[in-house]
C-alpha cells in the first residue's frame, strides 16, 4: 500500500489507464509472438507496482458463475448506493446507524471534497458541451450503447442525460446489491474510495486494481459501483432486477432456485430503473459478456439483444482500441451498422472502418499519438483531420480517455448520412 501511495505521488504520468472494459482476446499478436489478453494489457499498464497474485500463475478470472438473487428491495438498494457514495441514507434507513460512525462520516466528507472537484474538472464542464454539441444528438437518442463500459454510468449518463435507455457490457461480474454485513466491513470504505480514485481523476477505471480492491470486501461485480454512480448523479433507485439473454438475446428474469441447470449460451445481466433529476424513468441495463469474435461465435445473445433495440447511439471510451483489431469484428459491425451516431475517442472504431461518404465527422480536442502502451494504434488518418485549417477541429473542454489531461484528449463524433442497414 505504502508503495503504492508513493507511486501515486511521484508519478501521476504513469497512471494511464485502463479501460473500461477489459475483453478477453483469444488471438496472438503476430508482431509480438505473445498472447495478447486484457490481462496482460492490465499488468503493462501499471509498472509502478507488483502484479496482484494469481492462482496457478494465470489471471484472475473475470466472470464467476452468474449470480441468481431475488430482486432486491428498492428502498434498501438506494440507500445502500447513498451509502457506498458518502451521501445521507434516508431517515428511516437501518443504515443510518452504519453512517454516524466516525468512520463513514469521515468517508462522507472525503467524497463531498473528490465529487466537488470532479463536477468543477469533468461534470459541469461536460454538461455545457453536450448541451451545446450534443444538442441533436440528444434528440435523437433514446438508447445509448456503450460497449467495453464495465460499471461506467457516471460518464454515459453525463453525456447523454435525457436519454431513456442505457446497454452496458463489459467483462466484469454482474454483481449484487452488497449485504448488510458488506457494509459493516471496515475495509469496505477504503476499498470503494480505491476504486474511484482513478475514474474520479482520469475519467477511466484501473481494472484490475478495481477487481481486486473490490473482491477483498465482497463488492462482487459492477452494480455496486453503478448504484453508486446513480446515487451520485441525482437518479434514485427505483427498482433492480437480476436479468440474463438468453441464446437468442430475449431478455429474461434470472433463475432464481439455484439447482437448475442455466443455459451456457445465456448471458448474466442486471436492470436498474431509476428516476432522473427531472424526474424522467430510466432503464439501465449491464450484462457481463465478452464481445471478441471468438466468444460472439457461441454467445451471440449480447449483439442480438442490440439489434433489436431499433437505431443507438453508441458511446465508446477507453476501449484500449479493441474495436481497431480483426477480432473484434462483429461487434464494430453491429455498431457501424446499427447506429445513427458515434461518440467515440481515438480508442473506438478505427477511421478506416467507416464506410467512406457514409458519416459526416466533427472532431474535437487533440490527436497525437497514443500513449506507449497502445502506440500501435496511431492513426495518420487522424492526425491528417485534426490538421485541417479548412475545418479546423472544436475545443474539447475537459479530459477524457487514456491522454487524459485535457490538452491531449480527444473525441469524435459521427453522424451517419446514410440510411440504416437492416
Amino acid at each position: 500500500m505504502l508503495l503504492r501511495t508513493v507511486a501515486l505521488r511521484l508519478l501521476p504520468a504513469a497512471l494511464l489507464l485502463l479501460s473500461a472494459c477489459s475483453e478477453s482476446n483469444p488471438k496472438t499478436d503476430a508482431t509480438s509472438g505473445k498472447e495478447e489478453t486484457m490481462a496482460t494489457t492490465a499488468d503493462a499498464i501499471d509498472p509502478t507496482k507488483p502484479a496482484a497474485p494469481r492462482a496457478n500463475g494465470k489471471a484472475p478470472v473475470a466472470a464467476p458463475a452468474p449470480n441468481r438473487p431475488t430482486a432486491p428491495d428498492t428502498a434498501y438498494a438506494q440507500d445502500v448506493a447513498l451509502f457506498l457514495g458518502g451521501l445521507q441514507p434516508s431517515q428511516h434507513s437501518n443504515l443510518t446507524q452504519l453512517a454516524a460512525t466516525p468512520a463513514w462520516q469521515a468517508f462522507a466528507k472525503d467524497q463531498d471534497k473528490s465529487w466537488e472537484k470532479y463536477r468543477a474538472t469533468h461534470t459541469t464542464r461536460m454538461t455545457q458541451w453536450a448541451n451545446t454539441e450534443l444538442d441533436s444528438v440528444h434528440a435523437s437518442s433514446p438508447t445509448i450503447f456503450y460497449p467495453f463500459s464495465g460499471p461506467d454510468f457516471l460518464n454515459v449518463v453525463t453525456m447523454f442525460p435525457t436519454s431513456q435507455t442505457y446497454v452496458l457490457m463489459g467483462l466484469e461480474p454482474v454483481g449484487s446489491v452488497p449485504a448488510r454485513a458488506t457494509l459493516e466491513n471496515p475495509k469496505l470504505l477504503p476499498a470503494v474510495k480505491t476504486s474511484l480514485w482513478s475514474v474520479l481523476n482520469f475519467s477511466f477505471f484501473r481494472t484490475n486494481d478495481m477487481a481486486v480492491d473490490l473482491k477483498s470486501v465482497e463488492l462482487d461485480g459492477a452494480l455496486p459501483l453503478m448504484m453508486l454512480f446513480a446515487a451520485r448523479t441525482g437518479n434514485q433507485i427505483m427498482a433492480i432486477r437480476p436479468v440474463q439473454l438468453n441464446a437468442t438475446g430475449q431478455l429474461q428474469d434470472a433463475p432464481t432456485d439455484t439447482t437448475q441447470t442455466l443455459d451456457p449460451k445465456s448471458i448474466p445481466g442486471v436492470e436498474m430503473k431509476l428516476r432522473g433529476p427531472d424526474g424522467q424513468p430510466k432503464t439501465v441495463y449491464y450484462f457481463s459478456a465478452d464481445l471478441s469474435d471468438w466468444k460472439l461465435s457461441s454467445k451471440s445473445a449480447p449483439l442480438e439483444f442490440v439489434r433489436h433495440l431499433g437505431p443507438l447511439t453508441t458511446y465508446v471510451k477507453s476501449a484500449t482500441y479493441l474495436m481497431h483489431k480483426s477480432y473484434f469484428n462483429k461487434v464494430r459491425r453491429t455498431v457501424l451498422r446499427r447506429s445513427r451516431y458515434i461518440l467515440q475517442d481515438d480508442s473506438g472504431i478505427a477511421m478506416k472502418y467507416f464506410q467512406k461518404g457514409a458519416w459526416h465527422f466533427n472532431y474535437y480536442g487533440t490527436y497525437r499519438r497514443p500513449i506507449n502502451l497502445f502506440a500501435k494504434q496511431y492513426q495518420p488518418e487522424l492526425t491528417a483531420a485534426y490538421h485541417d485549417t479548412i475545418h479546423p477541429p472544436k475545443p474539447l473542454p475537459f479530459g477524457t480517455g487514456y491522454n487524459w489531461r485535457q490538452t491531449d484528449s480527444n473525441l469524435l463524433l459521427a453522424k451517419r448520412l446514410v440510411p440504416l442497414a437492416d
